[in-house]
């Protein structure tokens, strides 16, 4: 028994010895990109569906180049341009429909969030000759399919330059700054509905549709920027915040030929989310939503004569989605989702818009779609029917039937098709396995041959300390709730610790996922070494669960998600290794709205919260995204102002670490100083911070570091270290 004794208190201190030989991440590394994972950056199949392409960089030269790869060997075959002296640096790539030429992006700068501007050229692969598009930098550069013009838009208007006469032509001449935008998004739109180029060529390049804002009655925002001249700027641009005027929108269409401009009369159109040209170049498909956002049509225009017929109408109680997933086959029969059922599904359309049939069905949702083989009768997609938590790629036909698994691994599995659906490239990653790059054929998922799995990064993590990521569900206001857990690696159960809970939880957002670390969850592991659990719950309103699910937050933002995080918290409280007096939120954004409210509305159980860029009054926010979820201030007030946390600023009992950029042109730093303003007058203390010029991602130089750093010495100071409450010390009196 002795000897037993022995070998056990051996083994124990042979494994803290082990412990203690690990290291702990630091955040100058996790910002400094130590842990950063290797991909494949800019990826594209060619039209041959044998080939594809990759933008690689040579850091030894500084080079960049585009490389081509044989799918079938994974052998590099060529390289079509690299920069050089007479080739400048390129950041990006984009081919014309028959492959004869590049539009290569150089001198990018970011305007908001997805637009840029930059110096763009074209390179002929035949001739090897680089033609620069326009001498000032532009926006959404597009090559005609033929590859004979080149439109691109700038200050507002669109030009189209005809590369065999060398001769330039403006599409359309009332382009303003502050007024009216052509072939462009404005700033909702850009953000909400995630797009920045607003003009198509149609498949044979005689026609080009395109969008038209008129955003002369949309409120003006204005930010200063300080900068580090003797006197600030003022950025203005139009945001139209909840309940305001938005742009109004309208669809035309350009005869290339004739050079003549005529305007679609789509009728009550409010939102114009969504153009694509159908397969038959006559043919427009344009998607219309109403200001609610919950009665979607798709309309199909005939080019010819510019009259307009409705396809399919999709309404929905709370709000209709908008998304890509509109695939045209040869006939223009299409493919579409729709939640119609309760879980987001793949349908079949007839040309005419009838319905064909239902492709999946099951109570899960289908979170991407790939594509359609015609030749072979293969729809392809990604799903969650494998839980909710990971993702499988899988192939069924269009009737429904003959549906395969093509992906193997347990966790986060995307795909990349070959043009001809021969092959694809799997993405595979979960809580354990950085990023693994393999490839498949695309028939049956039979892995052909792997390409990159970052085992360096893996073996550079095996010298930290590193605790793995605890999934389960807890059961929480009726609803079995997804969660991820995280404890130090020498995790005592007989030990109690302080709990830090982050969640975002916005509307079908998802943060419990089996996919590798992100940035934050580096910082739960350094977290994690020195003394803290973290926890991670998505409550009701997130995604991936079905409709009923992700809509019943409708009208009340911040209501039934901070019940769920205050109930998700006590309930952990209860488990005999957390500190129930030392339990804190965190989140950013949508986030830092949530956590703000839960230590003001759960202020008997939560005693610290750290709000970044967080949302403190819907009425703040701009109308696509809060109108989505909330109608207007005008309709519906209540909703607005009860879960408005400056509105109740008195209930503030905890510690509090608000933080904000004050060039943050998404969520305004408004909302802070609001709530600022605020938890003065209402006397109470709290911790706050502004990063100059910085926006709504708070980084540049050193201050994601600086960031963390506050963040992680306040959690220390007020939840790690925080002094026993007379509560504590009785509870430790029972137990003794």
């Amino acid at each position: 028994m002795r000897k037993l004794s022995c070998l056990f208190f051996i083994s124990i201190l042979f494994t803290n010895i082990s412990i203690a030989q690990k290291k702990k991440i630091s955040l100058e590394e996790i910002w400094g990109g130590t842990f950063r994972t290797e991909g494949l950056d800019v990826l594209r199949s060619m039209k041959s569906g044998t080939e594809y392409t990759v933008l690689n960089f040579d850091r030894s030269t500084g080079t960049r180049s585009i490389d081509k790869y044989d799918y079938k060997t994974q052998q590099k075959v060529g390289t079509i341009v690299s920069s050089s002296e007479e080739i400048p640096p390129f950041s990006s790539y984009q081919f014309n429909k028959d492959e004869s030429k590049l539009i290569l992006a150089t001198e990018v700068e970011p305007i908001f969030r997805r637009s840029r501007l930059g110096v763009y050229y074209i390179y002929d692969l035949a001739s090897k000759s680089l033609t620069k598009i326009a001498e000032q930098k532009i926006q959404e550069p597009e090559l005609s399919p033929d590859g004979s013009k080149v439109a691109y838009v700038f200050e507002n208007n669109i030009y189209v330059r005809d590369l065999k006469s060398n001769t330039v032509k403006p599409i359309t001449t009332d382009g303003k700054k502050g007024s009216i935008i052509n072939g462009i998004t404005d700033w909702v739109y850009e953000e909400e509905f995630a797009f920045v180029q607003a003009y198509e060529w149609n498949s044979d390049g005689t026609k080009i549709a395109f969008l038209r804002f008129d955003e002369t009655n949309v409120p003006n925002f204005s930010m200063d920027v300080y900068g580090a001249n003797l006197y600030q700027t003022q950025n203005q641009f139009k945001y139209p915040k909840a309940g305001e005027d938005n742009a109004v929108v309208s669809l035309h269409m350009y005869d290339v030929k004739k050079a003549i401009t005529s305007t679609i009369d789509l009728g009550e159109a409010y939102y114009i989310p969504r153009i694509k040209w159908m397969n038959n170049p006559n043919y427009l498909s344009v998607q219309t939503i109403n200001r609610h956002q919950d009665h979607l049509k798709l309309h199909e225009v005939n080019a010819k004569d510019n009259t307009v017929s409705i396809l399919l109408e999709e309404k929905d109680d709370a709000y209709v989605d908008i998304h890509d997933n509109l695939t045209f086959l040869a006939d223009d029969s299409f493919i579409w989702t729709s939640e119609r059922d309760g879980y987001n599904h793949i349908y079949l359309h007839d040309e005419d818009g009838k319905l064909m049939n239902q492709v999946t069905k099951g109570p899960w949702e289908v979170t991407n779609y790939y594509g359609y083989d015609q030749n072979n009768d293969r729809i392809y997609y990604q799903s969650v029917e494998n839980g909710s938590i990971n993702r499988d790629v899988y192939s069924i036909s269009s009737s429904g039937k003959n549906k395969k698994r093509l992906s193997n691994a347990e966790g986060t599995n995307s795909a990349a098709f070959s043009a001809d659906y021969t092959y694809f490239i799997n993405t595979f990653s979960n809580a354990n396995t950085p990023f693994k790059y393999t490839l498949h054929k695309a028939i049956d998922g039979k892995k052909v041959k792997e390409i990159k799995d970052n085992t360096a990064l893996k073996s550079k993590l095996a010298a930290y300390e590193i605790s793995p990521k605890e999934f389960s569900t807890i059961s929480i206001n009726g609803n079995d709730l997804n969660m991820w857990m995280i404890k130090p690696t020498d995790f005592d159960a007989n030990k109690e610790y302080p709990l830090l809970m982050y969640q975002y939880s916005g509307p079908g957002s998802q943060s419990v996922a089996n996919r590798w670390n992100g940035a934050n969850d580096y910082w739960y592991q350094m977290l994690a070494s020195e003394g803290y659990i973290i926890a991670c719950v998505d409550g009701r309103g997130t995604g991936l669960k079905g409709r009923d699910f992700k809509k019943v937050t409708q009208l009340e933002l911040g209501k039934l998600e901070v019940e769920d995080q205050i109930a998700a918290a006590d309930k952990l409280s209860e488990l005999p290794y957390i500190d129930a007096d030392r339990t804190g939120i965190w989140g950013w954004s949508y986030g830092g709205f949530m956590s703000t409210n839960a230590l003001l509305k759960g202020s008997e159980t939560f005693e610290m919260a750290i709000a970044v860029a967080p949302v403190t009054s819907w009425r703040f926010y701009d109308t696509i995204y809060t109108e989505r979820y909330m109608q207007t201030p005008q309709e519906n007030a209540s909703g607005y102002d009860d879960n408005s946390p400056f509105n109740y600023p008195e209930m503030l009992k905890g510690d509090y670490l608000l933080v904000h950029g004050s060039g943050d042109d998404n969520v305004h730093v408004q909302n802070s100083m609001r709530m600022i303003e605020a938890l003065i007058q209402a006397d109470k203390d709290f911790e706050w911070a502004i990063y100059p010029d910085r926006n709504h991602g708070i980084f540049g130089g050193n201050t994601r570091n600086h960031l963390y750093k506050k963040m992680t010495e306040f959690a220390h100071k007020n939840l790690r270290d925080r002094p026993k409450t007379d509560k504590t010390i009785k509870s430790e009196e029972i137990k003794g």
